[in-house]
């Protein structure tokens, strides 16, 4: 199969192995001259990134790099990133990585010529026409993950450092000018990050796709990422050299975050407070949420997920579906629960109140409470 193409959905997305070599090319496209490479403190100096640079400066666009981006990102890292990016005197990002480095290359691009403080444009109602269209820098979006889908996404998730909350910042420009999917990139990811980056894809197509809100574009781009996750992303975890899963699990990661315009749910809301406080991996906990989750909601999505594992050749309607869910966390190493994932003395009462506060609740079919949101989350302990 020739995985190979140009795509205009949801924005001019260039797809196939190698790429990566049209950096320069695409920063043209989208109008930028000397871009700043935004990535994180483990990808800075791999030679998929080196590499990179080295590219950039052939194309005469420097070689300029801010890594100081954690996990987590959080508002220290964005002011030190709008400090390199102002000084350095840039007129566009490349945000390069997994979702950390580009959430965070997507913030400095919108915070760069805004005068109002970062938590200002917070995901609340009409907020983000607080911003000032003109004073977002132009961004090239380059991922090296097939998980958030942050290339084709139009917010940031950003930890408060003070309150360890994750807030999400949102903006219609957030959209990448120009994104570059290049297979490629991904074969160096350790089998740990393959699993959990795959399972965020599938998390993310799976909440959009029970949501109750109506996207019915968003609906079938849902259905056929969990598809492909079904098929590739075990190919992907037991050979990371496979270009062909390494690519479809790339075109799912990114299909799941162009279905979640429709919506998410409480694998998010539990999954965003528990990351920022405990500092796990974001897809990995998706991953170990996601049964108790559907028990939840069953009554309200068992009719569509007896259709979804029609569609997806799994037996047993809403029981095999579950039993699918814990045999591929199994096949993947996922640990049981969140006990065994590493979160230990949990302020359950505190997770809970700030996973109903996160935004991912609007989307969930049963409407979450204090009352049914904590034995939840105790279940996932």
């Amino acid at each position: 199969m020739n995985l190979k193409a140009n795509w205009s959905y949801p924005t001019s997305i260039r797809f196939g192995a190698g790429r990566i070599s049209e950096i320069a090319d695409a920063c043209a496209a989208a109008g930028i001259k000397k871009p700043l490479l935004v990535t994180d403190k483990g990808l800075a100096n791999l030679p998929i990134t080196q590499s990179t640079l080295d590219l950039m400066e052939k194309g005469r666009l420097g070689r300029a790099m801010f890594s100081d981006v954690d996990p987590n990102p959080n508002e220290i890292n964005a002011a030190a990133g709008l400090k390199a990016y102002r000084q350095g005197g840039h007129d566009g990002v490349i945000a390069f990585g997994g979702g950390s480095g580009l959430d965070l290359g997507k913030l400095v691009a919108f915070m760069s010529g805004q005068t109002r403080p970062l938590w200002d444009f917070e995901d609340i109602a009409d907020w983000w026409t607080r911003a000032d269209p003109k004073g977002i820098a132009p961004i090239v979006a380059v991922p090296t993950t097939a998980g958030t889908g942050s290339e084709v996404g139009r917010a940031s998730v950003i930890t408060n450092s003070i309150t360890h909350q994750k807030k999400i910042i949102f903006h219609p420009k957030f959209l990448p000018s120009v994104v570059i999917c290049d297979p490629e990139l991904t074969v160096g990811m350790p089998k740990m990050i393959t699993a959990g980056t795959g399972m965020d894809a599938f998390a993310h197509c799976l909440e959009a796709y029970c949501s109750p809100h109506y996207h019915p574009m968003s609906q079938g781009i849902a259905l056929e990422g969990m598809r492909l996750v079904k098929e590739y992303l075990p190919r992907a975890f037991k050979d990371g050299t496979d270009i062909e899963a390494r690519g479809q699990m790339m075109s799912a990661a990114a299909m799941g975050a162009t279905a979640f315009q429709k919506g998410l749910g409480a694998i998010h809301a539990l999954s965003h407070p528990i990351g920022a406080v405990h500092n796990t991996h974001h897809g990995t906990t998706n991953a170990v949420v996601m049964q108790p989750v559907l028990q939840f909601n069953r009554k309200l999505v068992e009719d569509k997920l007896v259709a979804a594992a029609h569609y997806l050749d799994i037996q047993g309607g809403f029981d095999g579906f579950y039993d699918f869910v814990g045999n591929l966390n199994q096949l993947l190493g996922i640990p049981k629960n969140l006990t065994e994932l590493g979160v230990k003395n949990p302020d359950i009462d505190a997770l809970v109140k700030s996973a109903l506060e996160d935004p991912s609740t609007g989307g969930n079919p049963v409407e979450m409470t204090v009352a049914n949101t904590k034995p939840l989350l105790i279940a996932c302990l």
